[in-house]
């Protein structure tokens, strides 16, 4: 085991005892000994032990309804705590430098000089910076607000135990604060007991700005500036923004009702509320800090003469943020604020030039230092949050504003739209978009779903530019799609360009993609208007839902390929926007690696991607841990544009035609083509029980009454990891491998492994799947919850599963064992597996019983159902 390891296991160990000790004294001896009793049950079934398996599954089917929800909630609560505990390893001070040699933006400089990459060129590289993180309010983050604060305070004292020269009393007296954090996470109830609202999860966001990032983005610049200044000799500029954020929360209207204008009228009110009150935290201390009395002359000259003049100047954004948190609490209580516009602070300038020239004098004034400290770490928050916190993503599906239009011109007798082929569509909306007169009726009242996407247009008009970051239309098929945003924001009055993302997500809307852009691009009036800048969005969930994995991945690799060189022959600047999740089968990877398996060149303007519910907390969720995230994402894409990966040779994109095709066909001949997968996918996981769990605001499916097709790919991947055959991650992808090496391309395939950073990527995410993959406990799920008649497809499934592990085991050349290279990560899910494989076999218990008598359901069983799902969760480290 390594050294990193056993401390890790020793503060796991320490944690465990304390939940240990205050079960005991909440439940009693008896309970805390069944658990004890599970617990070592499970770790000796894991160890080979059948006597110990029959034990712990006689138990666990038998337990009694009084004791499934505190057995439930331990094994839960560990399993969070586990999650505490690895997240302060991964930011400790013994694991910090393994990480800096590796992957790091200091470690990635000195590798730069090594291969004589000109210092320029990585100085313009580094200029060019731009991480672009958009957080979203997917449904996957199942821990509550109030424990995410306890788990954050319990990382401190794991922080403050680190320290060698502790006194014995100052240990006890740590000790005994996380016993009392755990004591209160015990008792405090893990599930929501109603769904978040849109503006619930919008203030979510802003809670993770508040209490890591607005402390972990100034950190993070300093160490880049600390690499650049070291390695490069070049301090970066204070105007420099390598990262900003943009939200979902709030904007993200596509399958959701709950999210409406008003929502996101009130979303922008609240976020610039909340910039005014942690920017007024920052001008008080800069009140206290900035006494100093020497200043230059044109400083004075523009600011007057004062004996403390900076004192002057930043006591003046004091009233002011004063005057606009007011100013908000009367908006969003819907009163008439007193103040005027320019009482207030409105724009970024308004922060940024007085602080910008308070910062210019000290510095000419030989205070230096003085200037570096508090003062240059609020510039920063100000060009990266903004006097808006984040800026603000919307999003709708293509139909709803095609079913807009087709009102519009049906209510005005020119037919209906929706009816048309494309080429008329495109025709009218060039001639409309070129129109000076308005298109809609100032007396017409349309229908409640168009008036609502009418009144959202609206609702951006009204922002001043750089608000609202851009408008992303998903399910988008046809330039007409783009088209159609254009021509709706234009009818309500937006006196600015905002961009118009195209989300394309299914297989062959990817395939698409390159056609329809052409499209686009070759309409003179939408080239005259995007002034050459183009962002473009690639869908991971639900093409990897509709193709599998391999298919999708490939799908994505070559519509992204395809774009970046459309765009470089038209002259266009390219903006990737990746949408990817948390787990693999949502193009879920770990940052570094999947950045630099991308195609070449498609990081060259930046790079901005979806970050989702509980990889936020991840990583984003500490300052030191989001810190040392943004710099892993600076890494990898300063390296993937000073060193990119190569373009792949012809004999290896053939071969991943072929995968592609061959891996689809496999998916698509179970999940679409056997009649017995939807019954069995719905037997053999929780899917129908996890409609119960309030985790986010937006319904599970788009259509209510639709089947799998239906069904949100969130949800999709969450039911297969709770029954721990992960099918969407790996289904179709190992046996078209394996059919290709059979079919003589065996040699290809592993030059491609040890030579293509994407290809090498996609084993090492198929490898990792099957480490949390479990064949006995899929099986147990069949045998208990699945009428056997349908068992067939299980056992063909595991079949599968085990063939696919053997084929990617020998492609790695690792042997036997799964995750070989990466022991830090084989030892996690081992550990974990003692405390989640109870919660499974309770789950397929707590199943039975509740399927049983549907009608009448034990609100304890349900409850304790629940849990189970959340600590299996907690378990896999990634839900959806």
């Amino acid at each position: 085991m390594t050294e990193e390891y056993l401390m890790m296991r020793n503060n796991i160990n320490m944690l465990g005892r304390f939940l240990g000790e205050t079960i005991q004294e909440a439940q009693g001896d008896d309970i805390l000994g069944l658990i004890e009793n599970i617990r070592v049950l499970s770790r000796n079934s894991r160890s080979g032990d059948d006597k110990a398996r029959a034990a712990l599954l006689d138990t666990l089917s038998n337990i009694s309804t009084d004791n499934i929800i505190p057995v439930a909630r331990a094994f839960s609560q560990f399993l969070n705590l586990t999650n505490v505990a690895e997240q302060y390893q991964t930011m400790s001070r013994s694991h910090e430098d393994k990480v800096s040699a590796e992957r790091s933006t200091a470690a990635l400089f000195a590798r730069l000089k090594e291969q004589h990459i000109s210092q320029d060129e990585i100085i313009k590289t580094v200029q060019k910076l731009l991480i672009e993180l958009v957080l979203t309010a997917h449904p996957t983050e199942v821990t509550r607000r109030s424990l995410m604060h306890k788990q954050v305070e319990i990382n401190k004292c794991l922080a403050q135990l680190d320290h060698t020269d502790l006194t014995a009393e100052e240990q006890k007296s740590i000790e005994y604060q996380l016993l009392r954090l755990i004591a209160e996470a015990w008792h405090t109830n893990e599930i929501r007991t109603n769904r978040p609202t849109p503006l619930e999860e919008a203030k979510w966001g802003f809670a993770v700005i508040e209490n890591s990032l607005w402390e972990g983005l100034p950190a993070f610049i300093r160490k880049l500036n600390d690499a650049t200044v070291e390695h490069l000799n070049y301090a970066l500029p204070v105007d420099l923004t390598p990262v900003r954020f943009s939200s979902w929360m709030g904007g993200d209207r596509d399958g959701n009702p709950f999210v409406t204008a008003k929502i996101t009228q009130e979303t922008l009110q609240l976020a610039r509320w909340k910039a005014a009150d942690l920017f007024l935290t920052d001008i008080q201390a800069l009140c206290d800090e900035l006494s100093m009395t020497a200043c230059t002359e044109e400083f004075r000259e523009k600011y007057g003469d004062h004996l403390e003049p900076y004192r002057v100047v930043v006591k003046s954004l004091r009233t002011k943020l004063r005057n606009t948190l007011d100013y908000y609490n009367d908006v969003l209580a819907g009163r008439i604020p007193p103040f005027k516009q320019d009482e207030i602070i409105c724009e970024d300038q308004q922060l940024w030039q007085p602080l910008f020239d308070c910062y210019q004098s000290l510095t000419a004034c030989g205070m230096r230092i003085i200037a570096n400290g508090l003062l240059l770490d609020t510039l920063r928050r100000v060009r990266c949050f903004g006097v808006t916190l984040s800026r603000l993503d919307i999003r709708q599906e293509s139909t709803r504003h095609s079913d807009a239009i087709g009102e519009i011109t049906r209510y005005i007798g020119l037919g209906d739209y929706s009816q048309w082929t494309e080429d008329d569509k495109q025709a009218f909306l060039i001639r409309e978009l070129s129109s000076r007169r308005p298109l809609i009726p100032h007396n017409w009242t349309p229908s409640e779903q168009t008036r609502e996407i009418l009144d959202t247009c609206k609702v951006i008009a009204e922002q001043p530019e750089g608000i609202i970051s851009c408008y992303i239309i998903s399910m988008a098929r046809t330039a007409s799609d783009v088209l159609a945003v254009h021509l709706l924001l234009k009818e309500a009055g937006i006196s600015y360009h905002l961009p118009v993302v195209p989300l394309f997500e299914t297989l062959d809307d990817l395939d698409a993609s390159e056609e329809v852009m052409t499209q686009l691009f070759n309409v003179g009036w939408y080239r005259g208007v995007i002034n050459n800048r183009q962002m473009i969005m690639i869908g991971y969930s639900d093409s990897a839902k509709d193709a599998g994995m391999m298919a999708a991945s490939w799908a994505q690799y070559r519509a992204q390929d395809a774009l970046v060189k459309l765009c470089e022959q038209t002259g266009i600047e390219l903006t990737l926007f990746h949408g990817r999740g948390g787990t693999v089968g949502r193009g879920g990877a770990p940052a570094h690696a999947a950045l630099l398996s991308q195609p070449p060149r498609s990081l060259k303007n930046g790079l901005r991607v979806t970050e989702q519910g509980e990889m936020i907390r991840f990583k984003l969720g500490l300052p030191a841990i989001a810190a040392e995230s943004l710099d892993l994402y600076a890494s990898a894409v300063l390296e993937a544009n000073l060193l990119p990966p190569p373009e792949p040779k012809a004999s290896w994109c053939r071969v991943m035609d072929e995968l592609a095709v061959s891996s689809c066909e496999i998916y698509r001949k179970v999940v679409r083509g056997d009649k017995d997968f939807v019954p069995y996918f719905r037997s053999a996981t929780p899917e129908q029980e996890l409609a119960k769990l309030p985790l986010g605001s937006r319904p599970a499916k788009r259509n209510p009454h639709g089947g799998v097709e239906s069904l949100r790919a969130i949800p999709w991947i969450f039911a297969w990891m709770q029954n721990r055959l992960m099918l969407p991650a790996w289904l179709g992808a190992g046996a078209s491998i394996r059919q290709a090496m059979e079919n003589g391309k065996a040699a290809v395939i592993e030059e491609m492994c040890s030579h293509w950073p994407f290809f090498n990527t996609r084993i090492g995410m198929l490898e990792m799947v099957f480490s949390k993959t479990d064949s006995w406990l899929s099986e147990y799920y069949d045998q208990r919850l699945v009428k056997k008649e349908l068992w067939y497809l299980g056992e063909s499934l595991r079949k599968q599963l085990n063939e696919d592990i053997a084929t990617v085991l020998r492609l790695s050349g690792k042997g036997d064992q799964l995750m070989s290279d990466l022991p830090w990560v084989a030892e996690s899910i081992a550990l974990r597996n003692v405390y989640t494989d109870p919660l499974n076999l309770l789950q397929v218990e707590l199943l039975r019983r509740l399927r049983a008598d549907p009608e009448h359901p034990n609100p304890d069983i349900e409850q304790a159902l629940m849990i189970t799902i959340t600590g299996i969760a907690a378990g896999m480290r990634n839900t959806g």
